[in-house]
């Protein structure tokens, strides 16, 4: 109880004046020292463990994974465990099909496929989405695209791997091929809309379509940046529009973001300033805002971040009052690695009796393979999954045929 409230030295106390530990006892307090960052202490008893079961390896490598930010850990932890004879269960391999992606390790991640081939693991829609996400992570998308076509069963958030695949990871117009594949709109010979953004009158009566997945505020931040790096100003105020008026989906920082690079990408610099202004305050500073935000560290343009260093701080000079403009520029930095005038901003902040503004923090796509819910699949420690928000770019126009991915 004491480590799952963060209380560790109580917790400790209390596990060093136990007469009998059991492996649950182990197991938690391992958790314990995970929960609040000491990943160190929590290896120094794992390895102290008279006996190991698969929760405790799958404590460790999901340690190193979500709290160190060493997958490649996690990774060596994988194999001790299978050369002693330990056989993962499904959490084992997400987590380490989840390591292979953040670190691109392609040889490694399709050594995990084979073992699971090998071994008749049965498929399941938590697993394969993690393969697709995996490869598509080591630029294979079209290796991920095979691991989908075998998918007998598929809810929203496999769907959403493969578009996501394409949108950022590969060719954009198959990733907006499979968006409307997804959605199940069928285009006939008369169909009169030559518009491909969608957004047409015949979306509101796919709600009551049958076996139709709707698509969430995940699917369109994919969808926002393969039009952002397609130039395709249009089909992105479509579907911007559709994600708010059809769907009903209320567009989070994420959204704002993609909708922006858009516009500088076409040489639109005020319209993109304005759109940024136009992003509701609680937008930037609420953690569920924050949720498809994730997204962003996995996609970056060609360029530093001036530019949005320069809109945040002109916005703050036009309004010195606002949070939101401060959190902007915060997020900004703190995308970039620049720690030292992201703790500025806050200083910043707090002078002006502002208040506390939000932290900062780092998660990619592969994160969402955990966090997000998979049918009734959801297992314990998947609910980590708030965090921020990502770069501008320095130039005032934003060539979109240099987008690169990183891996960091």
């Amino acid at each position: 109880m004491y480590a799952t409230f963060g209380l560790i030295h109580s917790a400790s106390g209390l596990f060093d004046a136990m007469p009998e530990r059991d492996i649950i006892s182990w197991n938690s307090m391992i958790h314990g020292y995970i929960k609040v960052g000491d990943v160190t202490v929590a290896h120094l008893l794992f390895d102290k463990m008279p006996t190991k079961n698969v929760v405790s390896w799958n404590i460790m490598i999901s340690g190193y994974l979500k709290t160190a930010r060493n997958p490649g850990c996690g990774i060596k932890l994988f194999r001790e465990m299978t050369m002693i004879g330990f056989r993962g269960n499904d959490t084992t391999f997400v987590s380490v099909l989840t390591a292979c992606g953040q670190s691109a390790r392609l040889k490694e991640g399709r050594s995990v496929h084979g073992s699971l081939v090998k071994n008749f693991v049965k498929p399941t829609v938590i697993l394969d989405t993690a393969l697709i996400d995996m490869y598509s992570k080591c630029q294979r998308v079209e290796a991920a695209r095979r691991v989908f076509n075998k998918m007998l069963v598929r809810n929203l958030v496999s769907w959403n791997a493969i578009i996501l695949a394409y949108c950022i990871h590969g060719c954009p117009e198959d990733g907006l091929t499979m968006y409307q594949e997804m959605i199940g709109r069928m285009k006939s010979d008369d169909d009169g809309d030559s518009n491909e953004g969608g957004g047409g009158k015949n979306f509101k009566n796919l709600v009551q379509a049958e076996k139709v997945v709707l698509p969430d505020e995940i699917t369109f931040v994919g969808v926002l940046c393969a039009c952002a790096r397609g130039g395709r100003l249009s089909d992105g105020k479509n579907y911007f529009n559709q994600m708010l008026f059809v769907y009903s989906i209320r567009p989070k920082f994420a959204h704002y973001w993609c909708m922006a690079n858009l516009y500088y990408g076409l040489g639109l610099v005020q319209e993109a300033e304005e759109f940024l202004r136009s992003m509701p305050e609680d937008e930037v500073v609420s953690s569920d805002s924050l949720v498809c935000s994730s997204l962003l560290g996995s996609c970056r343009f060609h360029s530093d971040i001036e530019l949005g260093v320069q809109i945040a701080m002109r916005l703050i000079e036009l309004e010195p009052q606002n949070k939101s403009h401060y959190t902007l520029l915060l997020n900004i930095y703190a995308v970039a690695g620049r720690w030292e005038e992201a703790a500025k901003v806050k200083m910043m902040f707090k002078e002006k009796g502002l208040g506390k503004i939000g932290g900062c923090s780092l998660v990619d796509l592969s994160d969402m393979v955990h966090d997000f819910s998979v049918g009734d699949e959801l297992k314990p420690g998947m609910d980590e999954v708030y965090t921020v928000l990502a770069e501008l770019v320095r130039k005032l126009r934003l060539s979109t045929s240099r987008f690169t991915i990183s891996h960091s």
